[in-house]
């Protein structure tokens, strides 16, 4: 193992306290997400037959999602066996715990209720809100990095870190590794890609795709969970939960093409 390595910064988790009352650094990335997202989808509602409001009731049906399909998500992926034993564990949300895919499986419903309540599609809904994701996925591993969590797996390259209480091996900033990935590039590619007119459903497809295959490869760098280990000892729960995100939006976007080339030309 090589010598050279990052010590973390010194980074209070928590910007600043009013009595009991505190803001956390991971707090504030939630709030980022969430004000980016409305911010670009402004910029685009001129393409949607939405109006401000109804925006702004979307987007706050699908924060909501996020919070609670994250929490619940967290307990039956990672925790289920907690959960048996104490069910009362699923409200405990001070002890911490949340899942990207729970998450997403929150904002689905989220966006299905809206789109039934609008009288429109789910896809549709999905491709107007797939871009505005990754910024808020970015910030939020930034917030995991703060917090010195879900650090990656030990390392021998110049720019590992030594994380406390991760033992004195310096490990992959996997959290910043994410934050490219899952949240730069996958902004860009969607951002760009949904620029011109896509067949309905396309967009929400390559969202799954590109998040599942980089969650996939971030994966081999980040520490699995100590209480699940690797499958096989090969593949991680995370693996688990995005390789069927890659195989349904490669299905989505397909049928999206499909049912496109299908349509006689006006």
């Amino acid at each position: 193992m090589s010598d050279n390595f990052i010590t973390f910064p010194a980074i209070d988790p928590v910007i600043f306290s009013i009595g009991p009352v505190s803001l956390r650094w991971y707090g504030m990335m939630y709030l980022i997400g969430f004000v980016a997202a409305f911010m670009l989808a402004n910029r685009r509602l001129h393409r949607t037959p939405w109006s401000k409001d109804e925006l702004s009731d979307m987007l706050f049906y699908g924060f909501l999602g996020v919070i609670v399909g994250g929490r619940i998500g967290y307990v039956l992926f990672y925790q289920f066996d907690l959960f048996l034993s104490d069910p009362l564990y699923l409200f405990k949300i001070w002890t911490g715990g949340m899942s990207f895919h729970g998450g997403l499986l929150g904002v689905i419903a989220a966006l299905y209720w809206f789109a039934r309540k609008k009288q429109t599609s789910l896809f549709y809904v999905g491709d107007f809100v797939a871009p505005l994701v990754p910024i808020g996925l970015g910030a939020g591993r930034i917030g995991n990095f703060i917090n010195a969590e879900l650090w990656g797996r030990t390392t021998d390259v110049p720019w590992g870190v030594v994380f406390p209480n991760a033992g004195a091996l310096p490990r992959h900033p996997s959290q910043l590794y994410e934050f490219f990935l899952e949240g730069l590039v996958l902004f860009l590619i969607l951002w760009f890609y949904s620029k011109k007119e896509r067949p309905v459903g396309a967009v929400g497809g390559l969202f799954l795709v590109g998040y599942g295959a980089f969650r996939f490869i971030v994966e081999y760098f980040r520490e699995p969970d100590a209480h699940l280990g690797l499958y096989g000892g090969l593949i991680s729960q995370g693996q688990v939960l995005s390789l069927p995100m890659v195989i349904i939006g490669a299905i989505i976007m397909l049928r999206a093409y499909k049912k496109a080339a299908a349509q006689p030309v006006k």
